[in-house]
Parts: C-alpha cells; sequence; structure tokens
C-alpha cells in the first residue's frame, strides 16, 4: 500500500485555499507573518508545518483549521488488513432549489471548484424541512446527519426560504447548521432580512465558480477536496 504523505496532501489543500482566495503566496506569507520560501515549501510538501503556523495559515486564508485538512488526512483508523476505514460521513450540502436549470449550474460550481462534498438536492421548502427533522419519507434518517450547510433558495413553493430560514435558526437541533441564501436579484431589504433571521451569507444566482468561491471562505467550512487530476 502507498504511504500517505501527509506533507503533500496538506501542501496542496494550502495552494487550493490561497488561489480561491486569489492571493500570491507573497501576500500570503504578509498575512500570515511566515516567510514566502516557507509558504512555497509547504505548498511543495516540503515542510512539516508546526501547529502555530498552521494555525496562521488557516486565519491568513479564512478558514477554519479542520479546512486545510482534506479527506486524505481525516480518514479513520487503519483495518485488520492494513487499509484505512473511511470515517463515516453524513450528507455535507443540502441544496433547496425548485429550478432544475439553477440546480445543474450550482452542481457544476461545486464541481469546478473541485469540493467533493455529498450534495443531497430538495426542490421545495417543505421537503427541506422534512428532511432537516427527519419527517415523512425521511423519518428513518438520524437527526444527527446533519448537512454542514444549507444553500437555501430565498423563493420556493410550498414553504418559503425565508421561513424555512426562521426555523432552522430558531430549533436548537438545527441553530448551528450554515445556512446560505441564494435569490434571483440584488435587493438590500431582502438581504438585510435574511441575516435578520440568520442567514449565514448571501449569493445572487446563478451559482458560479466566483461567487461561490467569494462566498465559502467566510464559513469556514470543512470541505472535501478532490484530488487533482
Amino acid at each position: 500500500m502507498k504511504k500517505l504523505d501527509a506533507n503533500k496532501i496538506f501542501g496542496s489543500s494550502v495552494k487550493f485555499w490561497r488561489k480561491l482566495l486569489g492571493v500570491s503566496q507573497e501576500t500570503l506569507a504578509e498575512r500570515s507573518a511566515l516567510h514566502r520560501t516557507y509558504i512555497s515549501d509547504v505548498e511543495r510538501g516540503a515542510r512539516n508545518p508546526s501547529l502555530k503556523s498552521i494555525m496562521r495559515l488557516a486565519e491568513a486564508l479564512e478558514i477554519s483549521v479542520a479546512a486545510l485538512f482534506p479527506a486524505e488526512l481525516q480518514s479513520g483508523p487503519t483495518s485488520e488488513n492494513g487499509g484505512r476505514k473511511p470515517a463515516p460521513k453524513g450528507v455535507d450540502i443540502l441544496l433547496v432549489e425548485d429550478s432544475p436549470d439553477d440546480v445543474e449550474m450550482t452542481l457544476h460550481a461545486f464541481e469546478k471548484a473541485r469540493f467533493a462534498n455529498r450534495i443531497q438536492v430538495v426542490r421545495d421548502g417543505a421537503e427541506a424541512l422534512d428532511y432537516l427533522f427527519c419527517q415523512k419519507q425521511y423519518a428513518q434518517r438520524p437527526l444527527t446527519d446533519a448537512p454542514q450547510v444549507v444553500l437555501l433558495d430565498l423563493n420556493l413553493p410550498k414553504v418559503s426560504g425565508l421561513e424555512v430560514l426562521r426555523r432552522i435558526k430558531t430549533d436548537v437541533r438545527t441553530a448551528t447548521i450554515r445556512v446560505v441564501m441564494l435569490t434571483g436579484a440584488e435587493d438590500d431589504a431582502s438581504y438585510l432580512e435574511c441575516l435578520r433571521h440568520g442567514a449565514d451569507n448571501y449569493i445572487v444566482k446563478p451559482v458560479d465558480f466566483q461567487r461561490l468561491s467569494q462566498a465559502t471562505p467566510k464559513l469556514n467550512l470543512n470541505w472535501v477536496l478532490q484530488k487533482p487530476s
């Protein structure tokens, strides 16, 4: 079995987030109070960074420390035959969107950003609530298997996006879930109303790579990165 090169995997993760943020190695070095050659060495996998340096990098990249560690570094214990047991994973992202075209564009944006988090798609506000609170067709789903983030369209059939947001943020079982509102037009009043109800961010559709990359670093999420092809 090929040995896991943790330094190279970590370095690729740092490089990914730096490019997603749109900054150079020099800028990242300045923000993290580290030398540029140190950043270069980290990205090449030639350094074994200290915990202090990792924390500086995470802060400079505007992400959580955990987000710097891709799935390969978060796998479970070794099995009896020497392989690694994958850590148990729930659905990472719940996309609540009634437009098939917007669903397709959003999934494409995640693919282009090389996020490999699993995505569950539901088509209206009522189904979103059923999914989140394990009701009706989702009654067998464990409530502990909560999504990491909800991408929530503001204008939904059956139950509005604003009402779904309110229900999420006022229930102790779901209040900590990150919610990003999706809207078809820039509207300051709607934006402020979403923030008042606890939304963590706001994206004007269509969800493309640029808008996604601007929104995600502020959420401190544990993204799973695809391996470079």
